[in-house]
């Protein structure tokens, strides 16, 4: 069997009738006026595009996604519902195996980095599997609530530290679950407790604005969330980027930071360079796709004749036209290099293409 029968086996082909129940196409069929009509060109109803990629696009259900491969993190316990990493020379890991946060002991106190409220109600019960030291900072790593959304699960009322756009992102929001930070700063900050040292960077906007870099020094660790994706596919739509540009600019970025250890804040591990430059080699790959596609692809192909005087319809069927070539280009190399690969390609293909044409 052929990878691409493989891969056809384990999420169903798109065309239309195989998001559809046999009642439903039997209906079809028996309302079906001729058989022409049922043998129709595409750019006609329930006709897919040509070359259209085995893994499901958007909208379309599957029975199953592709195996995740790699190398397995260890389990959560679940009873304790989180799983505690040490980093080195006070500096730990708290992660549930799908977010992460950090926590930096020092000599009085414990600094928090992120409280994502999955598990947030359980940090301070991580922090007391090390040390009895009451929590005296939090550094929020950017405005978004699935990060720092669980912070007054921690109590008490440490200083909370965050970039000013973060500031202000939050104290728009007003959200009571994600007070906005006492001290903030444009464009570094030096955090130092004790014998314990964090510095906080802003490159600019990628993931949206505010999103900082936390690196420990003396533990040589690097923290930037929602960026990289250590051995999986990004999420979608380069994890929703505010700007493209930025987001490939800010990878390239992370590499020369010189880490041992990335927390990304998803998924299940850490990362290392490796990681990082994977993922830059995958973003160039759809870059270059992308760009290939939009300069091959004609204008009102595929298209039915009454439907090109509509100018949304037009540029609805050259976009889905040059992302089902970049998926198609990228695929054959990609598939089984990245896990969750299947999930989120047709997302990072819209988004390339997208940026590509307007930024």
């Amino acid at each position: 069997m052929t990878r691409k029968q493989t891969l056809a086996r384990a999420r169903p082909r798109n065309t239309f009738l195989a998001t559809l129940g046999a009642a439903t196409i039997a209906a079809l069929a028996c309302t079906a006026p001729s058989t022409a009509q049922t043998q129709a060109e595409p750019g006609q109803p329930g006709v897919p595009y040509k070359d259209m990629p085995a893994l499901a696009p958007i909208g379309v259900r599957v029975d199953h996604y592709l195996p995740v491969h790699g190398p397995a993190a260890p389990p959560v316990d679940p009873a304790k519902g989180y799983r505690l990493q040490d980093l080195g020379t006070g500096l730990y890991l708290v992660t549930d195996n799908a977010y992460q946060s950090m926590f930096l002991v020092y000599e009085t106190g414990v600094v928090v980095v992120d409280a994502p409220p999955g598990y947030s109600a359980k940090i301070r019960q991580a922090i007391a599997e090390v040390t009895d030291r009451p929590i005296t900072h939090v550094i929020y790593s950017h405005s978004h609530i699935d990060h720092i959304g669980g912070v007054t699960d921690l109590g008490g009322h440490p200083t909370i530290i965050a970039h000013e756009e973060t500031q202000r992102l939050l104290v728009r929001a007003k959200d009571p679950k994600r007070p906005p930070p006492m001290v903030v700063f444009k464009d570094r900050y030096v955090l130092k407790v004790g014998s314990q040292t964090l510095e906080l960077s802003y490159p600019g906007v990628a993931h949206e604005p505010g999103n900082i870099f936390i690196y420990a020094p003396r533990q040589k660790t690097l923290m930037v969330i929602d960026v990289v994706f250590p051995g999986w596919m990004p999420w979608r739509r380069w994890a929703l980027a505010q700007d493209v540009p930025g987001y490939f600019a800010q990878v390239a970025e992370i590499d020369r930071v010189p880490f041992e250890t990335l927390v990304g804040g998803h998924v299940d591990r850490v990362g290392t360079h490796d990681d990082v430059r994977v993922q830059l080699e995958f973003m160039n790959d759809v870059k270059a796709a992308a760009t290939t596609a939009l300069k091959s692809t004609a204008l009102g192909g595929e298209l039915a004749d009454r439907d090109k005087a509509n100018p949304w319809a037009v540029f609805d069927n050259y976009i889905d036209r040059v992302v089902v070539q970049c998926v198609n280009a990228v695929t054959p190399k990609w598939q089984s290099r990245l896990a969750g690969y299947d999930v989120y390609i047709w997302d990072q293909c819209y988004a390339m293409e997208q940026s590509l044409r307007i930024d």
